[in-house]
């Protein structure tokens, strides 16, 4: 090779270097590497192979490659496999990354061509090793498909060069990818600690209905043990503060609360967002994701809707319930995770298991400890102290001075059966809360509600604070009231699907009881 040559081609070579060292990523800069080589004249395959695996299991893995049309190394084959994987004793690629010459280089006479080389049409190859200090990081090489001579091992010593500097760029790459992952679990985590921030755990439970307290009482119960729970109850109950009162008052209360809404999630994404992936592991994978088993080790994880995990999926969340591991998509190693998992659903999952739609093992190892939150019909005695909530919270949040909120608006809420629950009764009290616009509160709006002319015996109730406490008498007074609007609503028939014990959610023999106590009789 003249001067002029050896000029050109080193400025050359040095411009493949920059490229590659200006990679931030592995993959990028082996790509970029192997690109670069076979789009030269001489070379017509080139491929690196990355050292994987620990102790015996060590092996070289293609992680990017270029050859002629069809003809790459998924169709080249050593004595147990393709060129995909390659063990470190295979006599042409493998042993360049074991202890011993890391040059290789094989000519035409030289070299006892496979079947698949004579097939392919090479005759020749130069396999070079990737190492930084004494870590031996893979195998470049690259294939040739005639007999080039001199220049082949003239070119030997460029290829030394940039095998040299992909080691460094692969080095650094990884050194940032590790920073990225970094800083990806550091924001997830953020979200989560906002997230914890913004929505109080047990403060954010108002009520004190009986059917609210049995529900508290099973949460001090099983929070402590580190059981799976699973939480049922309809839409807008609570299911989610109910996880948070188990996981801010279990052993876990310092690590993460991960939330991951099912319902929300696209079909093809599951795997995905409850495991993580690698980079390039599928169409769109632009980087390496920690899952979310992965960002709540040591912590748990709140699996909302879990009735819409779609049941191809359920059996690998089994084995992470069961056993403790999963693997990223795109990635072989087994990670090990600690997670308490609550899940929730408004679905009734037995009725699912009977019909093949959920698997029944999942189910039992979900459900170890069950607990069900009655819908707001069922406990109307907490819509006094959840109204009052809603209206000094949504009246704080728009910026405007609490309006009062009257025993006619309270006998008004009772008298809804509040088919979205504590969520529906936070909207309209907001709604209304706007509506007022710091006048008096209106909730003609909800369908079949229509409202209360104020009594002489009109019970005010500020809304701020909160906390408003009802003398005895006056709860007695308001109660006593309350039985006898249904009453009367109800034509003072007390059972039935239309009598004033299904109007104010209880059983007939509680609401004949609580007449005696009030001293109420039907008029003559």
């Amino acid at each position: 090779m003249d001067r002029e040559a050896r000029e050109i081609e080193f400025t050359s070579l040095v411009g493949v270097m920059l490229e590659v060292s200006a990679e931030r990523t592995t993959c990028g800069a082996m790509e970029r590497m192997v690109d670069r080589l076979a789009e030269r004249g001489h070379i017509d395959a080139a491929g690196v192979w990355c050292v994987v695996g620990e102790g015996d299991d060590r092996h070289l893995r293609l992680e990017h490659a270029r050859a002629p049309d069809e003809h790459g190394p998924e169709h080249w084959f050593h004595a147990s496999g393709d060129y995909r994987e390659v063990p470190l004793d295979e006599p042409w690629i493998g042993v360049v990354a074991r202890d011993g010459d890391p040059n290789r280089f094989g000519s035409a006479d030289e070299w006892d061509r496979p079947d698949w080389a004579v097939e392919h049409g090479l005759r020749g190859f130069h396999a070079i090793r990737i190492q930084r200090g004494d870590d031996v990081l893979g195998v470049l090489a690259v294939f040739f498909g005639e007999d080039v001579g001199d220049a082949v091992i003239e070119g030997a010593r460029w290829l030394q060069l940039l095998a040299d500097q992909l080691a460094v760029a692969l080095v650094n790459a990884r050194a940032f990818e590790e920073v990225a992952e970094l800083q990806r679990r550091l924001e997830l985590e953020n979200v989560v600690l906002r997230e914890s921030i913004e929505r109080p755990a047990f403060p954010e439970i108002v009520g004190r209905s009986g059917a609210l307290r049995r529900v508290l009482e099973q949460v001090e119960l099983v929070a402590g043990t580190g059981a799976n729970v699973l939480v049922q109850g309809e839409s807008g109950t609570g299911k989610e503060l109910i996880a948070r009162a188990i996981h801010e008052r279990s052993r876990r209360a310092d690590a993460p609360l991960v939330r991951v809404n099912c319902a929300t999630i696209p079909r093809e994404l599951f795997e995905s967002e409850f495991f993580g992936h690698v980079r390039g592991a599928f169409t769109g994978a632009v980087r390496d994701r920690a899952g979310r088993f992965q960002l709540a080790d040591g912590g748990t994880l709140f699996l909302d809707e879990i009735g819409e995990i779609p049941i191809e999926l359920q059996s690998k969340l089994l084995r992470v319930l069961q056993e403790g591991t999963f693997e990223r998509i795109g990635e072989e190693v087994t990670r090990t995770v600690d997670v308490r998992v609550i899940a929730a659903t408004n679905r009734d999952l037995r009725a699912e298991v009977d019909e093949g739609q959920f698997r029944e093992d999942l189910y039992y190892r979900l459900s170890v400890f069950p607990i069900d939150i009655p819908p707001l019909r069922e406990r109307r005695e907490d819509v006094p102290d959840l109204a009052a909530h809603f209206v000094a919270r949504a009246a704080r949040r728009i910026g405007v001075p609490p309006p009062r909120l009257k025993r006619r608006h309270l006998l008004e809420l009772q008298s809804y059966r509040w088919p979205g629950n504590v969520r529906e009764l936070e909207n309209a009290i907001e709604r209304a809360v706007i509506i007022a616009a710091g006048g008096d509160l209106d909730f003609s709006f909800l369908p079949g509600v229509e409202s209360l002319r104020p009594t002489p015996e009109d019970l005010s109730v500020r809304a701020a604070p909160p906390d408003r406490i009802l003398t005895d008498d006056e709860m007695r007074a308001f109660e006593r009231e309350n039985m006898r609007r249904a009453l009367d609503a109800a034509d003072w028939q007390v059972q039935g699907d239309e009598g004033a014990a299904a109007r104010l959610g209880i059983k007939p023999t509680t609401l004949r009881s609580r007449m005696r106590v009030a001293g109420l009789r039907r008029p003559e």
